[in-house]
């Protein structure tokens, strides 16, 4: 699974808000691999910020 998926799974599995340092220790994946992650989902407007920082799958 590349590592869009399992940020976006990671984040549905939650079910909270999670930062960028939390989604790392969950996925076990490295700082670069979550931002470029992180990035993509944000540009296909799979996730949403509820607050500074933090991110969920849109709904």
């Amino acid at each position: 699974m590349e590592p869009k998926q399992v940020v976006l799974e990671a984040m549905k599995t939650a079910a909270k808000p999670l930062s960028n340092s939390e989604i790392e220790s969950i996925t076990g994946l490295d700082k670069k691999a979550v931002e470029k992650a992180m990035k993509l989902l944000k540009t296909e407007g799979l996730i949403e910020s509820p607050k500074r920082c933090y991110w969920q799958p849109k709904e």
